[in-house]
């Protein structure tokens, strides 16, 4: 109708003058009658044709409007995506100012090695070791669940108060009650000086506390290990993603952060290559214990409410890997140099169990830029399992778009000339993606203007390998490493081993002896024997560790004097914190796990009832030694606590008589450990023998009758001829043998074969 309104009127024509019709001049006749029926019935054709047209014009009204709707409607729409089109933010590089610590009370304090962590509740246990690892300074950072008054002594902790008032930009988009406040303590700690930033969780206890164990602390300079580092194979360029806990031999655990498509590749690596280290600038240590798994792992992996205690390689060789594959990395226990602490920052757009695996993978990705690379190592910390896990619903976005990220950020490329611009760059395209929003955009370009505002130096850029051909891998560029298959978790089965091989007894077997560590020291030469005694008795134990007079790194032999190795075993002790007990044995002695499974795991075992391995010698008919060694035993005697005093001396009545143990098997319960530490720790600096201490130990604490006399039954003979010729005096049914010499791998085979009298499935050794 507007329409017609707005169009030219057009001229009329003249009317046309219509005859009247010839009415009848009859004033007085009848008029018609007036009521509606009649009405309708004169005129009702005339009514069907108002109606049709009415109709008519009312559907070419609402077309008409309808297509102006939809014009509008779509108009509408492109208006409000244009409205929330994201914008990549312009930053001035060249006028962004200094931001000096002006209020905090460390403003002149500076560190060059930091452990960032984020604490919601009073000081853990792991924390405050942590807080005496040597050379690290570790800040603590609060939220709105931490108690006002936290304190620790030796840390610094940052209240929310404190860190509104050190002036970074990024605490305007930081949430109040998450860890991901931790980007604020990142900055502090490069404000401060920080070389080396070690990103922790309170719940992790610092293997040895020494991050140098095995983390690269040091990646140039006299510290530094000048040595080839083992690579993932780029072979198979389709190949984005691995499974690290592989490697380290947990072929069935998967880390929070690998797609789950992803999780039935559990072969082991072909073979590597190697690289040269020291550009490994973020470096992940896995985690003993409860490392970390996602949910679905959590949940389905559990056969009750016990917890996880699930233990990798800590002798497998750290890894890389090369440009166009990652791992997921996570919050809790990394090391980031100075050229990756633009990588540190956390996400706050996604949920917090996702913002650290997606941090690193977006770090990775840019860590490409610079020529970089991730490192992964053998345990680093221990994680202990609170039996509680997040919900699925908290990692849903992870698990949802985890395989399309990597995928997105393997192929995405940027000509930006510096690596900032390139971070930003890459932040805004993951905002237009969807794996997270325009809030973690803005956040990157604060964090950005923050670090350079603390004077942090971006790193230069180097050329993409990825856009280069791939060299092939020549025969001799091609490294070995077959990782262990040790015990861990399977859809809430306990693996043994050799998968092949879980049946019958060695499950019995595993079951029983499956949390216990076997000490071993090998008097003959490791270079022939080590492999073959962890093949052996790995299958059975928890662990095995090797010692010997002489290091050797290559075969994870620890260096150890078999005279005074009881002052060692306290280091041991401690690495394996969660096992039941550790068994010790020399190599002479063969072990027939077998006959052990009546033995009482929660007592004391040792041959105080094998004649020729435990005697009492008198001081007075002997030489010298032994009564310096007698004056040694009475004066750690006198300082011992009092329960440990009263039992040596009830089972010792003469202090001129001194216990003397040969020592080739003794088992110490996990229950036990701190007596022992305690009396290594008596006997400090003493010139100790073995032989005289670990007697002494023993009866100090607990009765001799509490013994298990499992041992007993052990065949024990002193002189035997230099080789095992005879093969005599071996017994499938005693629980050990004594001697038995293995110095080489056919000696081993013909043992192996022996001992399959009571383990036959020891013939798939050989």
């Amino acid at each position: 109708m507007l329409v017609q309104d707005r169009a030219a009127p057009k001229s009329p024509k003249p009317p046309q003058i219509r005859p009247l019709p010839t009415v009848q001049s009859n004033r007085f006749a009848e008029s018609k009658k007036l009521d509606f029926s009649t009405w309708v019935s004169e005129n009702f054709y005339r009514i069907v044709a108002v109606i049709v047209l009415v109709t008519t014009v009312a559907a070419v009204f609402f077309v008409y409007s309808s297509t102006n709707m939809a014009s509008l409607l779509c108009l509408q729409s492109q208006t409000q995506r244009a409205m929330d089109s994201i914008s990549l933010p312009q930053i001035n590089w060249n006028s962004i100012k200094p931001i000096a610590d002006k209020t905090s009370p460390y403003a002149n304090f500076r560190s060059e090695q930091w452990v960032v962590v984020s604490v919601s509740s009073y000081p853990s246990d792991a924390l405050q070791k942590m807080v005496k690892i040597k050379g690290w300074q570790v800040l603590a950072i609060g939220n709105s669940r931490t108690p006002r008054n936290w304190s620790l002594k030796g840390a610094i902790f940052l209240s929310l108060d404190m860190q509104a008032s050190l002036g970074f930009r990024v605490v305007d988009h930081l949430p109040y009650d998450s860890y991901v406040r931790k980007s604020v303590g990142y900055l502090f700690a490069i404000q401060h000086g920080a070389k080396k930033i070690f990103d922790a969780d309170v719940r992790g206890e610092v293997i040895d506390n020494d991050l140098g164990k095995h983390f690269d602390v040091e990646l140039v300079g006299e510290g530094a290990r000048q040595e080839a580092i083992l690579q993932y194979s780029h072979d198979n360029p389709n190949r984005t993603i691995v499974n690290p806990y592989i490697h380290f031999g947990q072929r069935s655990v998967w880390p929070r952060g690998l797609p789950l498509e992803n999780v039935g590749e559990i072969g082991h690596e072909e073979f590597y290559t190697e690289v040269f280290g020291g550009k490994q600038f973020i470096q992940q240590g896995i985690s003993n214990g409860l490392p970390d798994v996602d949910s679905v792992f959590y949940f389905t992996r559990k056969s009750g409410l016990e917890a996880f205690d699930i233990r990798f390689d800590e002798h497998a060789p750290k890894v890389v890997l090369p440009q166009g594959m990652m791992v997921p990395l996570n919050s809790f226990n990394t090391i980031y140099h100075s050229s990756a602490f633009w990588a540190l920052m956390l996400p706050v757009s996604v949920s917090t169990m996702a913002s650290d695996v997606l941090r690193g993978y977006w770090g990775q990705r840019l860590l490409w830029e610079i020529g970089s690379y991730v490192a992964v190592y053998p345990p680093t910390v221990h994680r202990y399992d609170r039996i509680k896990a997040y919900p699925f619903s908290d990692e849903k976005d992870l698990h949802l778009n985890v395989g399309r990220l990597i995928k997105f950020l393997v192929s995405w490329r940027s000509n930006k000339h510096k690596l900032f611009e390139k971070i930003l760059e890459l932040s805004y395209a993951m905002a237009e993606e969807g794996f997270w929003t325009e809030q973690d955009l803005k956040f990157t370009a604060s964090w950005l203007q923050d670090l350079l505002a603390v004077g942090y130096q971006q790193p230069r850029l180097m050329t993409l390998e990825l856009d280069r051909p791939l060299a092939t891998i020549g025969h001799g560029d091609r490294k070995e490493f077959i990782p262990q298959k040790l015990p861990s978790i399977h859809l809430a089965v306990e693996e043994t081993g050799m998968v092949s091989s879980e049946i019958g007894n060695l499950i019995r077997w595993r079951k029983n002896f499956g949390n216990a560590v076997l000490i071993m020291f090998c008097i003959g030469p490791v270079e022939r024997t080590a492999l073959e005694w962890r093949l052996l008795y790995g299958r059975i134990f928890k662990t095995v560790v090797i010692l010997s007079a002489k290091k050797n790194s290559d075969l994870a032999v620890e260096e150890g004097q078999l005279v005074h190795l009881y002052k060692q075993l306290p280091k041991i002790f401690d690495r394996y914190s969660s096992a039941d007990g550790f068994l010790f044995v020399e190599d002479d002695t063969v072990l027939n796990y077998w006959n052990l499974l009546q033995a009482d795991k929660a007592k004391l075992w040792i041959t105080d009832k094998v004649s020729m391995s435990w005697t009492a010698a008198s001081t007075k008919e002997n030489s010298d030694w032994y009564s310096k060694q007698a004056d040694m035993v009475n004066k750690v005697v006198s300082r011992m606590p009092v329960h440990l005093q009263v039992n040596y001396k009830e089972a010792v009545k003469n202090e001129q008589s001194l216990i003397i143990c040969s020592c080739e098997i003794f088992y110490v319960p996990r229950h036990f450990v701190s007596d022992f530490v305690d009396l290594v720790n008596l006997v400090g600096h003493l010139d100790i023998h073995q032989k005289v201490a670990v007697p002494m130990f023993f009866l100090s604490m607990d009765s001799p009758q509490n013994f298990d006399s499992v041992l007993s039954t052990m065949v024990y003979k002193q002189d035997l001829p230099s080789t095992n010729s005879s093969w005599t005096h071996y017994s499938a049914q005693a629980p050990a043998v004594h001697p038995w010499k293995v110095s080489s791998e056919e000696e081993f085979i013909k043992l192996i074969r022996i001992m399959a009298e009571g383990d036959p499935l020891l013939m798939e050794l050989v």
